[in-house]
Formats: structure tokens, C-alpha cells, sequence
């Protein structure tokens, strides 16, 4: 190795050392920490002490109830809150398509078009707790804005009418959630991957197709749509990953996780169990169930959704 090529080497490991050092303090390290604990029963307040895998058997496990005559799960609770993650996960397919709709609004040649772009985008780049308390005010039963209107259209039409409770029941609280959470992301950062992916689909193969007559849709579903495919997985398996990570802000802002549970996500039910019930061993525990489930999910919507993925 040259002189100039060890100086080089140097250089390169002065500028990733800060990386790698942060890797290691804030996330590595974290992470193999939390693993240790899900085999222990740490309170914060005494030292942990080792149980194997009991936090695992508690939290997956069943067991027969006597009272009950039937064989029930060691921790409902967690089920429950499985169910309220992948319902909410069900808003990201439309999540998706909407993003693509915008995205193909914002790639026309139109007078003004940067400024619509700027008001879609600008959801993304405020202040979540900020919008959070705004939609909080929009679902209030008695003042919100849903609600009023619904009383002024009903006194305008002659019927008395009352909105849903928005927040306050079981049935409503989970669309409400989803509602809010398609207005905020349908203009965000996928509306944008799909802006750049759009713009980077070859000219020459729409020319071809306008020479060969198709049709506006014949056009998406032959040329746009196998051009953005990458673009489209991508956001496919991240907006997974965070369907199963997300949920806390949201219900410790609006709704606590109520009414009866209905709004609380896995993350939030993790945060509840380590830091109201200082049970950290298995808060971890949870967390490297959740992990794995990530995990799994994104190796095989990898191994067969890559299938449909075309690169021009």
C-alpha cells in the first residue's frame, strides 16, 4: 500500500468512525441489551433475575382455565392488540394507491403544479403531535367540526341528526384512526418515490405505445405501471415494517389506546408493559416477538412479491 493510499484509508475511517460509533452505542448495543433482558424479570427498582423463556411462554403461550372449562391464551391482551395492528394495516393498500393517484396528479405539466406539491407535501413535514391534537379537536363528540356539520346538514334538511362518536367507541375509533392516517400520508414521502419514479419511466416506451393506439389505461397497466414496480415494492415491505412498528404517538395523543383497548398497537401495548408496568424483561421479550414476525413477513413478501418486480 502507497503512502497516498494509506492516507486515504485513514481519511475513510475518520469519516465512518463517527457512524459506526453511533451504531454501535445507540442501536447495537441496545439491541443485544434488550435481547438478555427478554430472558429475565427486571422491575428497574432490583437487580434482573433470570427465568429463561418464561416472558416467551407467558406472552405466546396458553393455558387451562378451570373457571373457565376451556383452554385460553396466557396473554389475551397481546392477541388483542395483534388484531388492532394488522386492522389498521389494512388502510395501507388504499394508503398506497392513493399515493400513486397523487403522484400522478402532481406529474402533470400544469401552471402552478410545484404549489400543489407543496401543499400535499406539507402534512409530512409538520408537527405530528401538533396534527394529532388538530384531528383530536375534528372527532370531538360534542365541538368537533364532523359533528357540527353533520347537525347543521341535519337542521338543514329537517332530521335530526347526530354524528358517531368518533374516539369514544370501540367501532368507530379504529376507522377514525385509519381515516386520519390516509389524509396524512397519501401526500408524503411515498408520493414523492412515486413522483421520482414516474419521471424516470423511458419516454421512448410511452411514444411507442401512443404509435401503437393504446389507451390511457392500456398505457399505465403496459409501460407505467411494470416502470414503477420497483418504486412499489419498496413501499410495499417499508410500509409494512411500519404498520407493525407504528401506533404509539398516535394513541398516546388521542385516545390513550381507548376506548377498552380498541386503539392500542403492539408498540404502544410495549411501552405501556416497560414503563407503567416496569416490566422490562418482558416488554423485551414482546419486542423480539414483534421482530421476528417483522422479519419473516419482509423475507417472504421479498421472496414472492420480487417476482412481480420489473426493472427497466
Amino acid at each position: 500500500m502507497t503512502r497516498r493510499q494509506k492516507a486515504e484509508s485513514l481519511a475513510a475511517v475518520a469519516f465512518l468512525a463517527p457512524n459506526v460509533a453511533g451504531f454501535l452505542v445507540f442501536t447495537l448495543l441496545p439491541v443485544l441489551g434488550a435481547f438478555v433482558l427478554a430472558f429475565t424479570n427486571w422491575d428497574l427498582f432490583r437487580p434482573p433475575r433470570w427465568v429463561g423463556l418464561f416472558n416467551f411462554v407467558s406472552l405466546l403461550g396458553w393455558h387451562y382455565d378451570e373457571y373457565a372449562g376451556r383452554t385460553v391464551m396466557n396473554d389475551p391482551f397481546f392477541w388483542k392488540y395483534v388484531y388492532n395492528t394488522l386492522f389498521l394495516m389494512m388502510a395501507i393498500p388504499i394508503g398506497i394507491a392513493g399515493s400513486l393517484i397523487c403522484a400522478l396528479l402532481m406529474n402533470q405539466k400544469l401552471r402552478g403544479i410545484t404549489a400543489f406539491r407543496t401543499i400535499y407535501f406539507l402534512p409530512t413535514v409538520c408537527s405530528g403531535v401538533a396534527i394529532l391534537i388538530l384531528w383530536k379537536w375534528l372527532y370531538n363528540n360534542d365541538i368537533g367540526l364532523f359533528n357540527t356539520l353533520i347537525r347543521q346538514f341535519g337542521d338543514w334538511i329537517g332530521v335530526p341528526l347526530r354524528g358517531p362518536n368518533w374516539l369514544g367507541s370501540t367501532e368507530w375509533a379504529k376507522p377514525s384512526l385509519m381515516l386520519m392516517g390516509l389524509w396524512t400520508g397519501l401526500g408524503g414521502f411515498n408520493m414523492i418515490l412515486y413522483l421520482a419514479a414516474l419521471q424516470g419511466v423511458p419516454r421512448e416506451q410511452y411514444e411507442a405505445a401512443a404509435m401503437d393506439g393504446a389507451s390511457a389505461w392500456q398505457t399505465f397497466w403496459a409501460v407505467t405501471w411494470p416502470g414503477i414496480s420497483p418504486t412499489t415494492f419498496f413501499i410495499l415491505i417499508m410500509s409494512v415494517i411500519g404498520g407493525f412498528q407504528g401506533g404509539f404517538m398516535t394513541a398516546n395523543v388521542m385516545t390513550q389506546g381507548g376506548p377498552a383497548g380498541s386503539t392500542t398497537t403492539i408498540e404502544y401495548y410495549i411501552y405501556n408493559v416497560a414503563f407503567t408496568r416496569f416490566l422490562m424483561g418482558y416488554a423485551s421479550a414482546i419486542a423480539w416477538v414483534l421482530f421476528i414476525v417483522i422479519l419473516a413477513i419482509t423475507l417472504l413478501t421479498w421472496r414472492f412479491g420480487g417476482r412481480k418486480v420489473t426493472y427497466v
